[in-house]
């Protein structure tokens, strides 16, 4: 029973979905997005109203100077202008040529408000201002004037009054961001969802070919969505086919295989139900007796090579490289199956060079080799028709001194005067059980066993199977291995 107070372990946990993600990415970057736009913007409106009151308040000193320089301009009129001016919130001031600050008048008065130095002596001096400054922590916006008989006047007006038009410009911004990273969101969503759905079919897809189904297809009518994921699905169908076929040829060459076994087995058990029941006279003992060995090493042949099949791919199969002479090899496994045939009525010819044929092999799989190659000719061939068994090498082979042939590969093959093969079958001819399921109840053949462990023989001691047609109008099968 699990501790009450354990925490689960973080590795356990399943990672969020790619729509999670998907949703969670994009609206991330929709986030970001508006971040930047509203402080982007928020800098371009608030500079935007800075430059819109520098130009009102310029425009209202320029009708200021107007009146204070008409001739007739009595002082209840330039009163009255000040008092105006001060009603918007803006402080007038008046500068004398000094640069002094000769008169306030705004908002309380136009106290506490100290205009920099720099700005009085410039505006006295005759200069147009139009700036923004702090002044007593607060920031305002200065515009001057000269006056055309001396001295200058100088409009002052909080930054925070040139704001708030910028405060509802950007209050109205700050809801069209949200609402566009709302819509964003929703989207961003709608699409996970949509790119996640066909591969989650996918998955489902993939588990259902675990289970064992093998009638799964997605790439034809299936989800739809990019590329990728159809190259995934297309990927998927070839694997179930794949997985469908490797299966099917499994399962007939298992009954290849059983129906092998069977036939040395029935041969086995009614001798042997003979011997046990006394039905077998005295006389035929010992015939009945070569008859059951004969049938039990058929069978530890084939039980042997299909052990030797399995483990062709396992690290552990073992394979003993020394330098051999492939003609005594030759020679003495014809020693062996001259009797054989001779029995079967078949005409073993034998073709050897004159010298040895060094190559470096595991004589014991290469023997194997030979056998397999030679049960497989004699299955086919009929009574009358010749096997023939050939060493060689290549087209370019020489004979050094000492009569020794140096090939550069060495040539082994069986020639046959069977039935022969068509060149489909050639293409499939080492292919575990293809040519049983082809020709089963047609003519002799074989499960494919022998062949199929050849090849793979052959390659693990660094050569080549090959399968053509035979002069003698058969078939040929055969290995080539590189020169010792």
């Amino acid at each position: 029973m699990p501790d009450p107070g354990s925490r689960p372990n973080p590795r356990n946990r399943r990672p969020a979905g790619l729509a999670v993600r998907i949703a969670l990415a994009t609206t991330a970057v929709a986030a970001l997005a508006v971040l930047l736009t509203g402080t982007i913007f928020a800098g371009l409106v608030g500079g935007a109203a800075d430059d819109e009151a520098r130009r009102a308040l310029g425009r209202q000193a320029d009708v200021v100077v107007a009146l204070y320089d008409r001739p007739n301009a009595t002082a209840d009129l330039r009163a009255g202008v000040t008092r105006t001016i001060a009603a918007q919130r803006v402080t007038f001031v008046r500068v004398a040529p000094d640069g002094r600050p000769t008169a306030r008048q705004g908002p309380g008065g136009g106290r506490g408000l100290e205009l920099p130095a720099d700005v009085l002596a410039r505006v006295a001096a005759g200069a147009e201002v139009g700036t923004a400054h702090t002044v007593g922590g607060r920031r305002v916006i200065v515009v001057g004037r000269p006056l055309a008989h001396g001295g200058a006047i100088a409009l002052v007006q909080p930054a925070s009054e040139s704001r708030e038009l910028a405060g509802a410009v950007l209050r109205r911004l700050g809801i069209a961001l949200v609402c566009g990273l709302a819509a964003a969101t929703v989207a961003g969503a709608v699409l996970a969802r949509r790119l996640a759905r066909p591969l989650r079919r996918l998955a489902d897809a993939a588990h259902q070919l675990a289970a064992g189904r093998r009638d799964i297809r997605v790439g034809t009518g299936g989800p739809r969505g990019p590329a990728e994921v159809a190259d995934v699905g297309a990927a998927l169908d070839g694997l179930a086919a794949a997985l469908a076929v490797s299966e099917d040829r499994q399962r007939r060459f298992l009954l290849s295989v059983s129906h092998e076994l069977r036939t040395p087995l029935t041969a086995v058990q009614g001798f042997a139900e003979a011997l046990a029941d006394g039905v077998t006279e005295p006389a035929d003992t010992a015939g009945t007796g070569r008859i059951i060995l004969g049938e039990a090493r058929r069978l530890d042949r084939l039980v042997t090579d299909l052990l030797d099949l399995a483990r062709l791919g396992a690290d552990d199969f073992r394979v003993d490289l020394a330098p051999v002479d492939l003609g005594a090899l030759v020679a003495g496994a014809v020693e062996v199956w001259r009797p054989r045939c001779t029995a079967a009525g078949v005409e073993l010819r034998v073709e050897l060079p004159d010298g040895p044929v060094p190559v470096v092999t595991d004589p014991v799989r290469f023997r194997q080799i030979v056998d397999g190659l030679a049960e497989n000719a004699l299955r086919v061939v009929p009574a009358g028709a010749p096997i023939v068994m050939a060493l060689g090498g290549g087209p370019q082979g020489a004979v050094v001194p000492q009569g020794v042939v140096v090939p550069p590969e060495a040539v082994f093959e069986v020639r046959d005067g069977g039935p022969g093969l068509t060149a489909d079958d050639l293409a499939v001819a080492f292919d575990r059980s293809a040519l049983f399921e082809r020709y089963r109840g047609r003519r002799p053949v074989s499960t494919g066993v022998g062949l199929a462990l050849v090849a793979g023989l052959a390659r693990r001691l660094g050569g080549e199977p090959f399968a053509g047609h035979a002069p003698e109008g058969g078939a040929v099968f055969g290995i080539r291995l590189p020169p010792g």
